[in-house]
């Protein structure tokens, strides 16, 4: 899909974003928010895994969670705003959450999607034993993140033990009925995410899906529905690795050298839009890794109760966006060309 040309609005000039100068030159839009589909809420940063990767900086010692009324809020404003058909929960690792089901339920009751952005080792935490029982229950759609079909690749970017973990948590799933829709016509949405384990692009996603398919079901006996690739973002965790390896620079090349137009309709950022731990809108998961946060911090869930007013929108872009519009393209739901 061709990006109409148009000038770059004044304010989002002025920001100095080198993602913005870059549109600029090329004759293309400022990226602008859409349809908003998807409320992702980041409901805490506590994790049972300290992967290097996490742009969340998430870990077993992170105690920042949204409280109880923020939850309950969340609830509302999914009843105030018909058009949010997906709550989408991630962290840290979401189940850890003491509210996690509570929001899962109510969400469900509302007739919402409900995404689980799961990374398999929590269901082997204690107090998550029935854990995957529930998800099932309540049709709960699960990201699993799976960086690798191989022991080492995965060990190496997410630590020792997680790999066998992660395989038992699957077949687990794959009992409930997870993962099953390619094999049978029916079953509970699995999907894989794969990031790459240094500083490069994802390979194609459909043939990545291939091999996974080919290696997970004939070493493992392992069932998902699909693959979903996902760029690492020169941010937080990552680019404190790059910097030690004095690769950033380096990375930063790649991403603008690769930059994909054709990426830009369907950036994560134009329908969804991001809830961090004390209420406060972000335009993606990134933003709000770097504390960019929507109106300067002014609109959050407790003061605004109809989402749709922040649709046309500029998003904040920053240096790190090039690394959803690499290549094939980068979001929470994977690729976003076959052009890349």
């Amino acid at each position: 899909m061709a990006v109409s040309a148009a000038p770059l609005p004044a304010e989002q000039s002025t920001a100095g974003s080198a993602f913005a100068w870059h549109l600029e030159e090329r004759g293309l839009r400022a990226v602008e928010r859409g349809r908003i589909e998807t409320l992702q809420v980041n409901i805490g940063k506590r994790c049972n895994l300290a992967c290097h990767h996490c742009h969340v900086e998430a870990g077993p010692n992170r105690r920042e969670r949204l409280d109880r009324r923020g939850c309950e809020r969340i609830v509302e404003l999914l009843e105030l705003n018909p058009g949010i058909t997906t709550l989408d929960l991630t962290g840290g690792a979401p189940e850890l959450h003491e509210h996690f089901r509570f929001l899962v339920r109510r969400a469900r009751s509302l007739g919402k999607r409900v995404i689980d952005r799961c990374n398999l080792t929590v269901l082997f935490e204690r107090g998550q034993e029935d854990t995957a029982d529930f998800l099932a229950e309540h049709t709960v759609e699960l990201v699993a993140s799976l960086p690798c079909y191989s022991v080492d690749n995965v060990e190496k970017q997410r630590g020792r033990g997680v790999f066998d973990k992660s395989i038992e948590a699957l077949r687990r799933l794959n009992r409930l009925g997870y993962g099953m829709t390619n094999r049978c016509g029916r079953g509970l949405p699995l999907n894989l995410v794969y990031n790459p384990v240094g500083p490069f692009l994802p390979p194609s996603q459909e043939q990545l899906e291939r091999s996974y398919r080919e290696q997970l079901r004939e070493h493992f006996g392992i069932e998902f529905d699909s693959l979903l690739t996902i760029t690492n973002m020169p941010i937080k965790r990552f680019a404190n690795q790059l910097l030690r390896e004095k690769r950033f620079d380096e990375y930063m090349s790649l991403l603008v050298d690769n930059f994909n137009a054709n990426t830009l309709p369907g950036l994560m950022c134009r329908s969804l839009l991001s809830v961090d731990h004390t209420g406060r809108f972000f335009d993606c998961d990134f933003n709000q890794a770097l504390d960019i946060d929507v109106a300067g911090g002014e609109l959050t869930i407790w003061n605004l109760d109809d989402l749709s007013k922040l649709e046309g929108e500029l998003i904040a872009t920053a240096e790190h966006c090039f690394g959803c519009t690499a290549g094939a393209g980068s979001s929470c739901g994977g690729a976003l060309s076959r052009d890349g």
